[in-house]
């Protein structure tokens, strides 16, 4: 990779979301002595960008490209060491982004939720970017550092052996001002649950082979339980959290021969009423996307449709994450002795029991733009501690070596152990 490089490019970067990144990486990128630049569309509207967010940055470089426009992608793609892209929704956008990185030997990050998109570029182009030497990381935002590195975490505490992690997430704020959440994610959200029907036969080609069957198997608790760590009303958390998850314990399995940790994903809510509420406007969003006509109603009034959680860019204020705090509870159960073989059985039942917490503030764009800068710094300082020196991997499987659990607990973002006991 040609040194004269800039370090990181931000693609994306006029969005609600890109500004934060960019107001993140003027800051990490002056600690960690790296350069970046800004790419989009629109010359006038990244020089704004700058101005405000990034006002004492000096040498930013501006790049236009477009989405559209292959050529620009990949002139783009070789002016940097790492692209670090927020434009979505992926499934539309994401793809001639990879291959341009690809083709011209960049590295990739980006937050992407999307699981369709994240499987998808796993088969299609994992061979290609092992055989260029580059790493594609998608999921390095809220989706889904906190979960892959919180359970990474709980299995370096553990001191034994894992068979399962159930994830609960919190969400608490001092005050809820509407809409909190940009139209992109809302336009992400659709064309994922317009494609969900797309992924069975993606994993059918990533993983033709099954996992053998490990026991006592982690079943669902339900789509409403208690949980009994914190006593609050839990439901089944429907972004790609799992599926990351799971992804990365069997990229473990297959690259370390480590025994694949069973996961579940959840969210609570201390109100039975609201989390009742969340769970209805869900079920009517899903069945909404079922047809081209109601789509179409979903994308033209998002506000409408998401009870005024979905806002237009213009009309939310980056003020109002401030006081937002997030918090993900682990429990992990197994045994406290560890087999030689992933494969070997355990005799008796689990033994062992460890609750961690990871938790931090500003989950949905303040944590979103630290994971991604970093994520994008750990490829370019720790490469020699990632796996195969190439290739599409998640955030676990890329990340879980290096130091990046500690970079973040610089950032603010804590890892605890909460409780352990045996029996």
């Amino acid at each position: 990779m040609a040194n004269n490089r800039l370090d990181i490019i931000i693609f994306g970067a006029t969005g609600f979301t890109g500004k934060y990144v960019v107001k993140r990486a003027a800051y990490l990128c002056k600690e960690w002595k790296l350069n970046f630049g800004i790419a989009g569309r629109r010359k006038e509207a990244l020089e704004a960008v700058l101005k405000e967010y990034a006002p004492d940055a000096e040498n930013v470089p501006i790049i236009l490209a477009d989405v559209n426009d292959e050529e620009s992608l990949k002139k783009m793609t070789e002016r940097t060491k790492v692209l670090a892209t927020c434009c979505g929704p992926y499934i539309i956008y994401g793809e001639a982004v990879v291959k341009a990185c690809i083709a011209t030997r960049t590295h990739y990050v980006d937050v992407t939720g999307e699981s369709q998109f994240i499987e998808k570029m796993q088969l299609l182009y994992n061979k290609a970017a092992q055989e260029a030497g580059v790493y594609i990381v998608s999921a390095c935002g809220m989706d889904s550092i906190p979960t892959e590195m919180g359970i990474i975490f709980a299995q370096r505490k553990f001191g034994g052996e894992v068979n399962s992690i159930e994830t609960y997430a919190m969400f608490d704020t001092n005050e809820v001002i509407l809409p909190f959440i940009n139209y992109t994610s809302w336009e992400s959200l659709v064309h994922v649950l317009m494609h969900w029907d797309e992924l069975k036969e993606i994993r059918a080609k990533l993983y033709p082979e099954k996992l053998p069957e490990f026991k006592p198997k982690l079943e669902s608790r339900g789509i409403i339980h208690k949980n009994d760590i914190t006593g609050d009303w839990s439901t089944i958390f429907l972004g790609c959290d799992r599926a990351v998850a799971l992804s990365t314990q069997r990229f473990l399995y297959d690259k370390y021969k480590e025994r694949p940790v069973q996961v579940r994903t959840y969210m609570s809510l201390k109100s039975f009423f609201i989390l009742l509420l969340l769970l209805i406007g869900a079920t009517i969003i899903m069945l909404m996307t079922r047809t081209a006509f109601t789509r179409k109603l979903l994308l033209k009034y998002p506000t409408l449709f998401s009870g005024g959680i979905i806002g237009r860019s213009e009309n939310m204020s980056h003020k109002l994450f401030k006081n937002t705090r997030f918090t993900m509870i682990f429990k992990a159960v197994g045994w406290s002795a560890k087999l030689a073989e992933p494969t070997d059985k355990h005799t008796d039942p689990p033994n062992k029991e460890l609750i961690t917490r990871v938790s931090g503030f500003e989950p949905a764009y303040g944590l979103t733009s630290t994971a991604l800068i970093l994520s994008a710094i750990m490829i370019l300082k720790e490469a020699d501690k990632m796996p195969d020196k190439g290739g599409v991997l998640t955030p676990g499987a890329a990340f879980g070596k290096t130091s990046l659990i500690e970079e973040l607990e610089k950032n603010d973002v804590k890892f605890e152990v909460i409780k352990s006991s045996e029996n």
